[in-house]
């Protein structure tokens, strides 16, 4: 059965509000305060890394919830114009679309205020099964931001695997801070491409006082080939016996929202393109980068080309 897709991703679609930088802490009293830049545009790690991927070149398609509103529409439009199949992305009449606030700082760090709207109705209603079985490779992200679903994704994904498909997840940040291995110690089995950075590794293996290598090769006996991102210091890959690193591409950012979704989105673009597991991670290294040089997840994001040509300058510099 021919695929209708080569990526379907799983998971979280709404508008980020990114402001920033802020060059002194955040006052309440009812001060206001102003910063450089603002910009509307559409966020969730689901949804930047389809954007991605289809900005790579890749069939793309989105499965989730989004509210019966105009943020909902923005962010339907936005994947649209970028490419993306949004056939699946259901509207909720009840629950409002998610919403996303960044502030960011002038040394990269940003903090994330989320409503969740339609995340905890987000579940396995909301994901075809004609799609898990069409599709060549399936992406779920922002696991701990949606319970329902999380709770459903060994099943998802399970099919997903039964008909051929490659899986990944990238689980994000977990508000809570509480990362209960519980749900993961079921769905890592099903799990082809573990994609954490390095903070998210260390939380997902429970080891605070370890190193981001001893943490994937802990996640890796899971199952998964576990891909770190690491910041300016590339990433690298764990399969539990070797590890493969990529240094970082050198990079003068802007803005650095969504640069790890756009990570992922370069790794599934050159796995589904046969590339080797090196060459992988310097093309999914150049996305991470390349995505920094405007500000929102998006705008920036590098076609094939100008991955293929970033690695090439990169390897003249080494």
């Amino acid at each position: 059965m021919p695929h209708t897709f080569d990526l379907l991703v799983i998971g979280d679609a709404n508008p980020d509000v990114v402001l920033g930088p802020l060059d002194e802490p955040l006052a309440f009293g009812q001060r206001e305060q102003l910063v450089p830049t603002g910009l509307l545009t559409l966020g969730g790690s689901a949804a930047i890394t389809a954007c991605g991927a289809a900005r790579l070149g890749l069939r793309v398609a989105i499965a989730g919830r989004v509210g019966d509103d105009e943020a909902g529409r923005f962010v339907r439009a936005a994947l649209t114009d970028r490419g993306v199949d949004t056939a699946a992305l259901r509207v909720d009449p009840n629950l409002s679309t998610p919403l996303t606030t960044v502030l960011t700082r002038a040394d990269g760090d940003r903090a994330i205020l989320t409503a969740a709207g339609t995340l905890d109705a987000t579940g396995p209603e909301d994901v075809p099964e004609e799609l898990l079985t069409r599709s060549r490779h399936v992406h779920a992200a922002s696991y701990f931001l949606m319970p329902r679903l999380a709770k459903a994704l060994p099943d998802l994904l399970g099919t997903a695997r039964a008909h051929g498909a490659g899986t990944s997840l990238d689980t994000n940040d977990d508000p809570s801070g509480r990362w209960d291995p519980t749900g993961l110690a079921a769905v890592l089995p099903t799990v082809d491409v573990l994609l954490p950075n390095a903070q998210e590794a260390l939380a997902l293996a429970r080891m605070p006082t370890g190193t981001p290598e001893q943490a994937a090769e802990r996640l890796a006996a899971q199952g998964p080939l576990v891909v770190v991102k690491n910041g300016g210091e590339g990433a690298f890959a764990h399969d539990g016996r070797t590890v493969l690193r990529t240094r970082g591409i050198p990079a003068r950012p802007l803005d650095t929202v969504g640069a790890g979704d756009s990570f992922d989105a370069g790794y599934l673009a050159a796995l589904l393109a046969g590339e080797s597991p090196g060459r992988a991670l310097e093309l999914a290294a150049a996305c991470g980068a390349l995505s920094t040089r405007a500000h929102g997840g998006t705008p920036a994001q590098p076609t094939w080309d100008e991955a293929v040509a970033a690695v090439a300058r990169n390897g003249k510099n080494q």
